[in-house]
């Protein structure tokens, strides 16, 4: 029974702080499953399941990317829009340092260093979305409003 029970992650603290209205979903996390596997544990559509990557741009500023589990990042097209040369992702070891998170739980919510937000645009056109809460195997489904209350992105078209 106790295995079942919800973690109470940094995310989950920002969310209550903020009296955001979720729901947790837990499932098993599989190595390099990434979306495609959180999805069907869930039984939702990969489109509403939402990535939260950790970028950097030419001069090492870390950034968080949201973008649908089922697309790609154009990193160009991004890199174009926000004003930088060039956008990469972080490797894992970067991405956790910067984000307080493991790569495969990494949360946009509550992360140990403040990052500018980049959120694709069609994710606010969404009725539901589903998002890290903060450890591996744990997502919370959340309005694509609250996200933007909270997290204040800029919106982009950076889909690939």
């Amino acid at each position: 029974m106790a295995k079942d029970k919800t973690p109470v992650t940094q995310a989950v603290r920002v969310l209550r702080e903020h009296k955001v209205d979720y729901s947790e979903h837990l499932y098993k996390y599989e190595e390099r499953g990434g979306t495609t596997v959180s999805a069907r544990e869930l039984g939702v559509d990969e489109h509403c399941v939402v990535k939260t990557l950790i970028m950097e741009d030419e001069q090492k500023k870390p950034l968080i990317v949201l973008m649908h589990g089922d697309c790609e990042v154009g990193t160009g097209m991004l890199a174009k829009q926000i004003g930088a040369k060039k956008i990469s992702p972080c490797d894992p070891k970067t991405a956790d340092k910067h984000s307080g998170y493991q790569v495969g739980g990494t949360s946009p919510f509550g992360t140990k260093a403040a990052m500018p937000v980049y959120m694709e645009a069609s994710i606010a056109e969404l009725p539901r979305i589903y998002i890290n809460g903060g450890k591996r195997g744990f997502l919370v489904g959340i309005s694509p409003a609250d996200v933007q209350r909270v997290l204040q992105p800029t919106l982009v078209n950076a889909q690939a």
